[in-house]
């Protein structure tokens, strides 16, 4: 666009020129040549546009908004029309209670209070993009700042209102998946409404009162210690039913020998003894008894 003014400068001048009265008339035609070069080329220039990729160009002519969108790369467009571009990448935007960890400076964590009066605070990431048929829209309705105006507000309100139907620990344990889910849902209607397409909502952190998270901790524990005596428990019994059926053995041994063992079996075995010795080369004294008695064994080794 400059190129043209100029060229249209030069034109002018060379037209202002062309009198003969003046030195210089004589310059008056390379001067319009000149004049109508650089119109031209500015021309030219003017009506080719570059738009980066992952991005769309939006064409406004005199404040007025076209629904034709420009793909990335060159695009030939009218030299007046003004070209923004929009990126229609993924984008991200991180509300955290770090510093310089979220996209605002400082503490930006949502603070909610849940169902049991319980202050909370959230930190989270909103993973989306522009639709790119819908960024003439964006850009007509909301303008370049769609991520103030949109996808922050709507994203805070909309887990205000959902972090009341659910206790602090609930939140912070059994139902935030179920919390995360609901509020995506409920910001994906709305995004999609306003021309921007919602990819994930991540819950980050989620950082309950000192109280909360001692009592949390105490429970913790309790139930740690509950499980180790349960273990404890079952190995005793395990080790007393051991006992019990090492006992039941030797019991059920003792029956069956005691069963089995009579007088003549009792004889043989101490004739299989005397014989044993008799062969033995050691000196020995043998002492008979009576009937059914045991012999008495003496040596000298």
């Amino acid at each position: 666009m400059f190129l043209i003014i100029i060229g249209v400068i030069v034109l002018i001048a060379g037209f202002a020129i062309n009198t003969p009265s003046l030195a210089f008339s004589k310059f008056s035609r390379p001067v319009k040549v000149a004049g109508v070069v650089l119109v031209i080329f500015g021309v030219l220039t003017s009506s080719v546009k570059q738009v980066d990729a992952g991005s769309v160009g939006i064409e406004s002519l005199f404040g007025k908004v076209s629904d034709r969108t420009l793909s990335s790369g060159l695009n030939f467009v009218n030299p007046l029309v003004e070209i923004t571009s929009i990126d229609t990448k993924t984008q991200n935007y991180t509300m955290s209670a770090v510093h310089d960890e979220g996209d605002k400076e400082g503490d930006d964590a949502i603070r909610i209070l849940t169902a049991d009066g319980l202050q909370v605070e959230i930190d989270l990431t909103i993973l989306y993009r522009v639709i790119p048929s819908e960024a003439p829209k964006i850009y007509r309705e909301i303008g370049p700042t769609y991520v103030e105006k949109i996808v922050r507000p709507i994203t805070r309100t909309r887990i205000r209102d959902n972090a009341v139907n659910y206790d602090a620990v609930a939140l912070y344990s059994t139902k935030r998946d179920e919390f995360q889910n609901r509020i995506s849902k409920q910001i994906e209607q709305e995004f999609k409404a306003r021309g921007i397409f919602l990819e994930n909502v991540l819950i980050r952190n989620i950082n309950l009162p000192e109280s909360v998270k001692k009592t949390i901790e105490s429970k913790i524990n309790a139930e740690q210690d509950s499980q180790k005596m349960q273990f404890v428990l079952s190995k005793e019994k395990q080790e007393a039913e051991r006992k019990r059926v090492e006992a039941q053995g030797i019991a059920d041994y003792q029956r069956i020998i005691s069963e089995s063992l009579t007088d003549r079996q009792l004889q043989y075995e101490q004739i299989k003894a005397q014989k044993e010795l008799a062969a033995s080369p050691n000196s020995k004294i043998i002492i008979m008894g009576g009937k059914g008695s045991v012999p008495v064994i003496l040596g000298d080794k």
